[in-house]
């Protein structure tokens, strides 16, 4: 059977689509002899045929789904657009979107689907979801009804239920699609913006004065509709905007963008590594990297063009202080009035971050919010973290990484309260009490600096946490928080990036000792964190059988580095840090902690060895840890230089 279609003479099914058509046959079974005869090389007669608007409008709407698959079927598919009824064609449209969001998903980066597609002479899907959005533009222009706003609520949910965010192409065409159906064509690309992303749009390329007038005009004239009601206007633009708000979270969330990790190394290019290719280089020269800058670009310019271009306070209002709206676009083929229609709340964020970041390093013209880290950043983090933080983070990443640089840019810019003389703790409340703000924000950031899937995140979150820790004008409050970590905090990660901000308040301490005396310029702050630093670890070496102790150091090894690498820092200049270091420190953290961890690593090193314990890449930490804990053993102002 396969044999004989493929060696089928292609005029026999050609002949048969010219000469069957009505009133040869009925349109039933002119339908059926097109669909039979469907192939490539019959597709420039089917669309003379189709230029028949009576015959379109009768079978037009029924040959979608089988076009959509078919190579070179793109003009047919315009034709039937243009011409067949564009209410029945436009649920046929969106009925094919959703089989079509069904299909295998799309992977970045990977060409396996289109060189599959391309193989076997098939339509890939990102290319089926290109020649629809076309032919939505076109119906959504032909229909003259008096609530469109109906029919494209109905289709931007669609539309977003099948678009996905990891095709740069697919979202080049929802762009398309979104300028045509709010009447604005797209705006040709920013010579500063190097996106060579373009796709086909059949609403651009025709001529809409070919287009057949709606057989089913609300006043009973084709192609006639009432005028249009100002509020119905209005709400269709909101929708729009809507929409492309969510857009914008979602290519976010799918596409790693990069925007905190570039402003951190913007603001402190000193932390760069010579030699090493920065984000902001990689960006600068990949290919791949300047699309997703110029996508976002147009995402925003779209969202302009659509009204939102200013940081307005209401607009604020509905980012900090507003509920989650996560999903705004559900039920709006019900909504009656543009008040009704909410943002993506995670898209306003990214709005927000993306005219931070590109007015920072692009020097863009954005607008910038007036707003403060207390307690308005603060407000939206808490919002978006405060039930399952962890889920949020994995499932949200584009949209917690903006809120970090949202963060980033006021910590840069001073918006860090709008009260800067006073605490940032609740006057209520004291700083380790879980409901201080200035306590809550931390944890929250530190947990983006734990669980985000993206280093660089995780670093410019832990570098956001300090900034903020370090901004607090209390040194009794920070100096409390850091215990708070310290002391509950069950991440070593977490608790070793404690110890960094820890040394970093001592040595701004020191360098401003002569112009005030603060916890951390005298032994306080030591004398109140040092047994959460330097814990007893005698129970490592009191009959503690071999994988607890293997467990304890798997589990801990962040810490313990950093806390060697503190004491390392303290006891190597002893003169130096003699005014913050409480007597007999060095006694004490040798014996209950140092003396212990030495001997357990060297047990577990000599032990594993003849044991089922595998060590894996514990093995090396320890050897390095080791080392450190010996180089400790060498400073004088630690053991008297005695070594181990």
């Amino acid at each position: 059977m396969a044999t004989a279609e493929l060696d089928r003479d292609p005029s026999t099914a050609i002949t048969a689509i010219r000469d069957a058509r009505p009133p040869a046959t009925d349109r039933f079974t002119y339908l059926t002899i097109v669909e039979s005869n469907l192939s490539p090389e019959v597709l420039p007669t089917l669309n003379e045929v189709l230029q028949d608007a009576g015959l379109t409008q009768e079978i037009g709407w029924d040959l979608v789904y089988n076009l959509v698959s078919l190579p070179g079927s793109s003009s047919c598919l315009e034709t039937i657009a243009r011409l067949g009824n564009p209410r029945e064609v436009i649920l046929k449209v969106l009925e094919t979107l959703e089989l079509l969001g069904e299909e295998e998903g799309y992977e970045a980066d990977d060409e396996a689907e289109t060189t599959k597609e391309k193989k076997e002479g098939g339509v890939t899907k990102t290319e089926k979801f290109i020649i629809l959005m076309g032919m939505l533009a076109i119906l959504h222009g032909r229909i003259k009804t008096k609530y469109p706003s109906r029919f494209l609520a109905q289709t931007l949910q669609t539309v977003l239920g099948a678009y996905e965010a990891g095709s740069e192409e697919m979202t080049a065409a929802v762009i398309n699609l979104v300028h045509s159906l709010s009447g604005k064509r797209a705006r040709p690309p920013l010579p500063s913006r190097k996106s060579s992303v373009n796709v086909a749009n059949l609403d651009a390329r025709g001529d809409r004065g070919k287009n057949a007038p709606d057989p089913e005009a609300d006043d009973g004239k084709e192609g006639e509709a009432k005028t249009e009601d100002p509020d119905e206007t209005e709400l269709q633009q909101k929708l729009l905007l809507s929409f492309a708000t969510c857009v914008l979270e979602r290519y976010a969330n799918e596409n790693d963008l990069a925007w905190a990790g570039r402003l951190v190394e913007f603001y402190e290019p000193e932390r760069t590594v010579p030699g090493r290719r920065t984000l902001m280089g990689a960006f600068r020269e990949e290919e791949g990297l300047l699309a997703k800058d110029g996508i976002v670009g147009n995402l925003v310019a779209l969202i302009g063009d659509l009204g939102l271009r200013s940081c307005s306070r209401t607009f604020l209002k509905h980012v900090c202080e507003g509920p989650l709206h996560e999903n705004p676009l559900a039920g709006s083929e019900d909504f009656e009035s543009a008040s009704q229609v909410k943002l993506s709340t995670g898209g306003a964020v990214c709005l927000v971050a993306y005219w931070v970041f590109s007015s920072t390093v692009f020097d863009a013209d954005h607008p910038q919010p007036e707003m403060n880290i207390f307690p308005d950043h603060y407000a939206v983090l808490d919002k978006f973290l405060q039930d399952d933080a962890h889920a949020q983070i994995q499932q949200s990443p584009g949209t917690v990484e903006a809120l970090v640089t949202i963060g980033l840019w006021l910590h840069a810019n001073k918006f860090v309260s709008a009260n800067p003389n006073t605490p940032l703790t609740n006057p209520t409340t004291s700083p380790e009490d879980p409901t201080s703000d200035f306590m809550r924000y931390i944890h929250l950031v530190t947990l983006i600096a734990l669980f985000h899937p993206k280093l660089h995140v995780r670093n410019a979150a832990s570098t956001l946490a300090g900034q903020v820790l370090h901004s607090d004008p209390s040194d009794d409050d920070r100096l409390k928080v850091l215990y708070d970590l310290l002391e509950n905090c069950t991440f070593a990660s977490l608790k070793a990036r404690a110890i960094t901000w820890l040394r970093e308040e001592l040595i701004a301490a020191f360098t401003a000792k002569l112009h005030q005396t603060t916890a951390f310029s005298t032994p306080q702050a030591l004398e109140t964190v040092q047994y959460v630093v330097f814990p007893n670890l005698d129970f490592l070496v009191e009959d503690t059988n071999l994988e607890e102790v293997v467990e304890y150091l798997v589990t801990n090894a962040p810490f313990l580095m950093q806390a060697v690498n503190l004491g390392l820092f303290l006891w190597s200049s002893p003169e130096k840090w003699k005014a913050v270091l409480p007597a007999n420190m060095d006694a004490t953290v040798r014996q209950r902690w140092f003396e212990p961890l030495l001997e357990s690593i060297e047990r577990v090193q000599k032990e594993s060895k003849s044991s089922d314990v595998e060590l894996g890449p514990l093995e090396g930490e320890l050897a390095v840890l080791k080392g450190r804990l010996e180089d400790l053993a060498a400073k004088e102002g630690f053991t008297g230089g005695k070594g181990v």
